[in-house]
């Protein structure tokens, strides 16, 4: 299955790097030193929630909103990020 959700990135105050939160996926978020190692962080943190979330016996993964309807700050962006999720079959 491929999921993408918007992840809204803003430039850390102090020194280099990137804190990312996603509006979708609640409480996910990351962190990097710089913009790739940022968004390859925040790939992984919503890897791991969306493969939380369909362990749960009421899985409801959440609508990805819009880039347009994101209020950002001053210097935050918005980028897509995919996660691809393999579903293997129950071995019971």
């Amino acid at each position: 299955m491929t999921f993408t959700y918007p992840a809204v990135f803003t430039p850390k105050k102090e020194g280099s790097g990137y804190h990312v939160v996603f509006p979708d996926l609640e409480c996910c978020e990351a962190d990097g030193p710089d913009l790739e190692d940022a968004i390859d962080n925040a790939a992984e943190a919503a890897y791991n929630w969306i493969c939380a979330e369909m362990e749960e016996e009421e899985c409801e993964l959440p609508s990805q909103t819009h880039e347009g309807d994101l209020e950002l700050e001053e210097g935050q962006f918005v980028r897509k990020i995919l996660v691809r999720i393999k579903l293997l079959p129950d071995n019971d």
